[in-house]
């Protein structure tokens, strides 16, 4: 029998490279919840089952019940958040309620996509923005429901994701795609002050591999998945070789983060890829 396997946010960035590589097990069958907030249907895969809709509604779209669910389909952006309140409230805090009641009924597992800001700045993201207070809490959350309702579950940590399908223009645009539009478009590279805030970049294949890992094989809190290269903005923008403009400092930018993938390297997981050589080949290819 098949494995019947729900991706919420599978048309976005991170969720649409797991479903392509789910979908590549014929043992799996593969469904997405989105509402294509940031998602596109342009990051659709083959021999995906996608529904559109909220996750706050899941119960009553998703109408089979699945053996795994991949929760990525949140709100994630940090210092857009403070104008996106609302929706932040809607997609993290609505959303995470009725998922978990609805794996709490469906009997199955859930991997939750936390957020790596929990360990900004030596424990102080939970208040550094809504998106990180929606975020930690969450994760509270998911781990209340594995000891109050016997939910398994895993929970894992992104580093400053970076590769194929980024969102590269307008407000939610990721820094790596950001900086790649502006490069081919000969415009300055725009940097919040100080510019020596550092992030570890990671690329999807990486992601992926984590995710796949820990979902199969992964209990518990603390499943980071992140390169332990850390580089500040400034020198990102540097190895794209642009003019550097900085902006005014805005709330919720965290200085540092640290990486806690010991769990998830103990189950076979490395990192394979670094940022340096990414950017080198984007910029050989964009002057093709």
């Amino acid at each position: 029998m098949k494995k019947r396997i729900l991706v919420t946010g599978g048309a976005g960035f991170v969720g649409s490279h797991l479903c392509e590589k789910l979908a590549q097990n014929p043992n799996n069958d593969v469904y997405s919840l989105d509402n294509y907030f940031t998602g596109s249907k342009a990051n659709h895969v083959p021999n995906v089952t996608y529904i559109e809709g909220m996750t706050s509604e899941i119960a009553q779209l998703v109408t089979f019940m699945p053996d795994m669910v991949y929760h990525l389909g949140e709100y994630s952006r940090v210092e857009q958040s403070f104008d996106d309140i609302e929706k932040v409230w809607k997609f993290n805090k609505d959303g995470i309620f009725a998922v978990l009641e609805f794996v709490r009924k469906a009997g199955c597992k859930i991997l939750y996509a936390g957020s790596s800001t929990k360990f900004g700045d030596g424990g102080l993201g939970r208040s550094a923005s809504p998106y990180a207070w929606t975020k930690a809490t969450n994760t509270e959350l998911v781990m209340n429901y594995g000891a109050w309702f016997n939910v398994p579950y895993a929970i894992t940590y992104f580093y400053n994701v970076y590769g194929p399908r980024e969102i590269q223009t307008g407000k939610y645009a990721t820094l790596i795609a950001l900086f790649k539009e502006k490069m081919k478009k000969g415009e300055t590279l725009t940097i919040v002050s100080p510019g020596t805030q550092k992030r570890n970049f990671t690329h999807i294949d990486d992601i992926i591999s984590g995710l796949v890992l820990v979902g199969e094989n992964g209990y518990g809190d603390e499943f980071g998945i992140g390169s332990p290269e850390a580089y500040s903005i400034k020198e990102i923008a540097e190895m794209f070789g642009g003019k550097i403009e900085m902006l005014p400092e805005r709330k919720g930018n965290r200085m540092t983060a640290d990486v806690v993938t010991s769990k998830t390297e103990a189950l076979g997981w490395k990192p394979t890829k670094g940022i340096g050589k990414y950017i080198d080949e984007m910029r050989a290819n964009m002057w093709r």
